[in-house]
């Protein structure tokens, strides 16, 4: 009965004369998103000078903002334009679990960035000892698999019920808020359940990222040089920014009670899946004067190429 279900996504908006002009707006953060990720994942590639435990990290920020973002974009362009929104349960389904997994991984890569800061700054000295290659790649192992686990834990709470319709989801993709509406079993244990994994996942990761920037603060407040601090502080600030608005949005969205939920959520949701993947190349790549560097040095090295 499930593998016959069809949901229909009500989208961002029903006016039809807003739906042009969104569509040519979000048409290009996706494709902004494609070509800034990429553009960080190759120029990292290419550069030995950024072959260090951070830039690690950032390439897989970079891979995850992508497959993020392409999760939701297309099927939200599409939807746009489209007079037919239904959605057939199994692709609901796989929406759902694709855009858990990745979440999840970002949601720890935050933190490894920000813990890697927090040693690269408060203890120079030990940094190549304590962020080597090898803990770098365990980081990330680790993170793809606890996602994976969690994505198939929530899904299996969310998609697990019965459906007895109406089946139409009052969002733009298939997120866990609107579809445990449309539930006609008792959802209170799988609220709980999902809601234990966001606590870990979005509360957990996020006590990490506090936790570091405030022993950074302390160790920046302590330097003497004022231009070391201004440095300090203005990659800091950039961080913070990121993680203020991809947290922010996800804490409004997931740690409320359902009855608490309105149209903002729609608002709250385009920040942190479509924003967020666009700003991320910008304010951890593109304001790095290492970054900026190996930019110029490919660049001469194309131009003398021609």
């Amino acid at each position: 009965n499930h593998t016959q279900i069809k949901f229909i996504l009500l989208g961002i908006t029903k006016s039809p004369p807003a739906q042009t002009p969104l569509f040519v707006l979000f048409l290009l953060i996706y494709i902004i998103t494609l070509v800034g990720n990429v553009g960080i994942i190759i120029l990292v590639r290419v550069s030995p000078s950024l072959h260090t435990p951070m830039y690690f990290f950032l390439t897989h920020l970079a891979f995850i903002d992508i497959c993020y973002s392409t999760v939701i974009s297309p099927r939200m362009l599409a939807d746009l334009l489209s007079e037919d929104k239904t959605f057939s349960f199994s692709e609901c389904m796989m929406q759902f679990l694709t855009f858990v997994f990745f979440a999840t991984i970002e949601c720890h890569l935050l933190a490894m960035m920000a813990y890697d800061r927090h040693v690269a700054i408060c203890q120079p000295l030990l940094y190549v000892t304590i962020i080597s290659s090898r803990v770098c790649w365990q980081l990330v192992a680790s993170s793809y698999l606890f996602a994976f686990l969690s994505a198939i834990i929530c899904t299996w709470c969310v998609f697990g019920g019965s459906f007895c319709g109406p089946n139409c989801i009052n969002h733009f993709f298939c997120d866990v808020v609107p579809v445990l509406k449309l539930l006609c079993s008792d959802a209170r244990s799988s609220e709980m359940v999902i809601f234990a994994f966001i606590t870990i996942n979005v509360v957990g990761t996020n006590v990490v990222i506090l936790l570091s920037y405030i022993s950074i603060l302390c160790t920046v407040l302590r330097m003497c040089s004022a231009q070391s601090r201004a440095r300090a502080f203005h990659t800091c600030a950039s961080h913070l920014m990121a993680v203020a608005i991809y947290f922010g949005s996800a804490f409004f969205m997931y740690l409320q009670p359902p009855s608490s939920h309105r149209s903002l959520d729609k608002v709250a949701s385009i920040f942190y899946a479509v924003v967020t993947p666009i700003l991320n190349p910008f304010i951890y790549s593109l304001r790095n004067k290492e970054v900026k560097d190996a930019l110029v040095k490919c660049g001469r090295r194309l131009f003398k190429h021609w």
